[in-house]
């Protein structure tokens, strides 16, 4: 049986450990950023000091944690009204994405983001023009964002449409920028939006093209890539499961 000394000891010293591993998992946090803080409610909005300690790498890590979370049911209990308030004077987010309109899927839900985070750009099929690229030119250029993400979805009804060759007043013009991803898609089998496979193959061959696009079309953002300051990627966002499948 131990002493009350021994076990005054013993407590004195789970008590420092406890309390190293938690100023430790701090700092960590801190120095990430504020995207990648701990499961820990966060206080405030991203701020430039915690965003210019983030790399790109860090800023995507960042939002496949998110992801992982939301999946799991785990999402952070953030105070969105400290953070509209936070950043009502300025903000700083860490990217700009490009995704689709679709309702069920909101970049800033399924990735566990908060106010300040990102800029969201949004329209069907996730298509690039170049209002989209000048809001991307902001966004990185002058704003400071280090990544850009397009992020296309399983079983999207612009892919369908552009596959169906489908026509409707402005809509015609959005979905001819689709068709030369479903012709320039490798596969075997059926190539019909009723195909979801096929529809899936489309959409993630629309993001490729779109990023090699957005390299392409923007010298200010493709500059900023060459020297380090910004990288590119894709995503593709599965409805059913949940998961972003994050790839360059």
């Amino acid at each position: 049986m131990r002493s009350r000394l021994e076990h005054s000891s013993h407590c004195n010293c789970f008590a420092r450990r406890d309390f190293l591993k938690l100023t430790a998992g701090a700092a960590v946090a801190l120095s990430a950023g504020g995207l990648a803080l701990s499961d820990q409610a966060r206080a405030d909005a991203l701020s430039r000091e915690l965003r210019e300690k983030m790399t790109p790498d860090d800023i995507i890590q960042a939002m496949k944690k998110g992801n992982r979370r939301f999946r799991a049911g785990e999402r952070k209990d953030r105070n969105y009204l400290r953070e509209q308030k936070a950043s009502a004077k300025g903000q700083y987010p860490a990217a700009v994405l490009l995704t689709c309109i679709d309702s069920r899927a909101p970049a800033e839900v399924i990735m566990d983001l908060g106010i300040g985070d990102i800029f969201n750009c949004r329209v069907a099929g996730n298509v690039r023009n170049g209002d989209i690229l000048g809001c991307m030119e902001f966004a990185c250029k002058l704003a400071g964002a280090k990544v850009v993400l397009v992020m296309g979805h399983t079983a999207c009804g612009a892919i369908k449409g552009a596959i169906d060759n489908a026509e409707l007043g402005n809509l015609t013009g959005l979905l001819a920028k689709i068709k030369p991803a479903v012709e320039a898609t490798t596969y075997t089998g059926e190539r019909s939006a009723k195909n979801y496979a096929f529809v899936d193959a489309v959409a993630r061959k629309n993001v490729e093209m779109t990023v090699a696009g957005i390299r392409q079309d923007s010298s200010v953002l493709a500059d900023l890539e060459a020297k380090g300051a910004l990288k590119m990627a894709g995503a593709m966002y599965n409805l059913e499961t949940g998961a972003v499948d994050f790839f360059a």
